[in-house]
C-alpha cells in the first residue's frame, strides 16, 4: 500500500487551505498513492474562537469537506481528512471531526475527537479545547481495501485505552492526525507513537501540522509512519510538504505471530489494595 502524508501549515483562511489540500490530492495520486492523510484542523487552524466564528460551518455546509470529496472522486483516491472544525448542531460549540473518504467521494467513517486538550504548559502556553469543542463519545474504525483503519486525533495519542479498543476491533492501521505543540512534540511525539504501534500490533500513520501559524502557535511536524514492530518508516521532519511511504502490509501477520499480544490480552478486574 502506497500512501501520502500532507504535512501542512494551515492558516486562518479555509479557502487557501482548501486549495492546498486539493492540490495535494492531485500530487498524491500522481505519485502513486492510494490514500492521502492530512493533519488535524486541515481546513482552518485558529485559536481565536471569535475571529474564526464566521468561517465555521456545519458538516453539510463545509466547503473544504465538499472539495475533498470531489477531489477524491476526480482522482480516484482515498482520503483521511484528519479533522475539521465544524459547527455543532445541538450546542453553541464545535466538533473536531475527522473523515474517511473513499475513492468515489463517499464518507466511509466519521470520528469526533474524544480527549480534549485542556492543559497549562511550562512554557506558559494554555489550552482549553473544552471551552470551544464538544468531546466525541465513540471510537471509530472502518474497512478499507487494505485492512481496517482506526481513527484518532492528536491528544487521543496519550490514552492507550482508545488504541486498545481499536486494536481489539481489528485495526490494522491507526491514523493520528495532529497539531502537536513543539515542547510536547519534542518530549513525547516519537516515543508515544512508537508505543501505540507496538502495543496495537498495527501501522500508525501520524500526519502533523508544522511550523509557525497565522494565529501565533508553533506546531511540531515530524509526520510519522511506523510499522507494527515500532520501526519508523517515514519522518517528515520540520518542513511542510507531501511525503510518500510504502506500507509492507505483510508485516502485520509477521509481527503478530512473533509477539502475539493481541491474543494474550486479558480483561483486568479491580486492583486489590494490600
Amino acid at each position: 500500500m502506497r500512501i501520502a502524508l500532507f504535512q501542512m501549515t494551515s492558516g486562518l483562511d479555509p479557502a487557501a487551505n482548501m486549495r492546498a489540500l486539493v492540490d495535494a490530492v492531485a500530487q498524491a495520486k500522481a505519485g502513486g498513492a492510494q490514500m492521502l492523510f492530512t493533519p488535524e484542523m486541515s481546513g482552518c487552524l485558529d485559536g481565536n474562537r471569535h475571529r474564526s466564528e464566521s468561517v465555521i460551518a456545519t458538516e453539510e455546509a463545509d466547503e473544504v469537506l465538499a472539495a475533498m470529496r470531489a477531489a477524491a472522486r476526480t482522482h480516484g483516491i482515498w482520503i483521511h481528512l484528519g479533522s475539521l472544525a465544524l459547527r455543532d448542531t445541538e450546542s453553541d460549540k464545535r466538533r473536531n471531526r475527522g473523515f474517511l473518504i473513499d475513492d468515489q467521494g463517499e464518507i466511509r467513517a466519521r470520528y469526533d475527537k474524544i480527549h480534549l486538550f485542556d492543559v497549562d504548559l511550562p512554557t506558559g502556553e494554555s489550552w482549553r479545547e473544552s471551552n470551544t469543542y464538544v468531546a466525541g463519545e465513540h471510537a471509530a474504525i472502518a474497512q478499507t481495501p487494505w485492512g481496517k483503519l482506526g481513527l484518532s486525533i492528536c491528544y487521543d495519542l496519550r490514552f492507550p485505552d482508545l488504541f486498545r479498543a481499536l486494536s481489539n476491533a481489528g485495526a490494522d492501521i491507526i491514523s493520528v492526525p495532529a497539531a502537536f505543540t513543539v515542547p510536547t512534540g519534542e518530549a513525547h511525539w516519537h516515543v508515544l507513537l512508537r508505543a501505540r504501534a507496538i502495543e496495537s500490533s498495527a501501522f500508525v500513520i501520524a500526519t502533523g501540522q508544522v511550523g509557525e501559524h497565522e494565529d501565533g502557535r508553533h506546531t511540531y511536524g515530524h509526520s510519522l509512519v511506523i510499522d507494527p514492530w515500532g520501526t519508523i518508516l517515514l519522518d517528515g521532519g520540520d518542513k511542510a510538504g507531501l511525503y510518500f511511504a510504502d506500507l509492507p502490509l505483510e508485516r502485520l501477520a509477521d509481527v503478530r505471530a512473533r509477539i502475539p499480544v493481541l491474543r494474550h490480552r486479558k480483561a483486568i478486574g479491580d486492583v486489590v489494595l494490600s
